[in-house]
């Protein structure tokens, strides 16, 4: 059964203090505690532009240490291997959350009707709380110049 491999991997992050849990009804708490315009990412260890473009989100936080960005790690993976590929890229300090709960079709639409659980996926939520999505590897010079636009 899903459920049990999910409590014990929920167990093996809540010991960390690096990846906080995230799971369905999270969202709005998520992006609501936010006044500044956010990103949030997700990403999934076992997705292959994802295991690309962390490093290059590493360099991105580095460079812009006042970008509001939150990663969300999807995958069913043993939380050894997220913490890894976080460490690798530099963002083990960054707001880090994994699934403990089923990567499902409810969870997907609560954060955007539209889409489909492909990784990896960034929302830009702007400083009027509107949305917009983000599929596939980031674009950083565009990222850097939405942020900057925002004031």
């Amino acid at each position: 059964m899903l459920v049990v491999p999910l409590f014990f991997m929920h167990l093996a992050i809540a010991g960390s203090e690096t990846v906080k849990p995230y799971q369905k009804g999270d969202w709005q708490a998520l992006v609501n505690t936010s006044s500044k315009p956010l990103a949030v990412h997700f990403w999934g260890v076992t997705c292959a532009p994802c295991a690309r473009e962390m490093p290059e989100w590493g360099k991105f936080l580095a460079k812009n240490k006042n970008a509001n960005v939150i990663f969300v790690q999807v995958d069913e993976v043993a939380p050894e291997s997220a913490l890894k590929m976080l460490t690798k890229a530099n963002l083990q300090s960054a707001k880090n959350y994994s699934l403990i709960s089923p990567f499902d079709e409810y969870m997907r639409y609560e954060v955007d009707a539209k889409w489909r659980g492909e990784t990896p996926i960034t929302i830009l939520i702007d400083k009027n709380g509107k949305a917009i999505r983000k599929t596939g590897p980031m674009d950083f010079y565009q990222l850097q110049n939405w942020f900057n636009s925002q004031g």
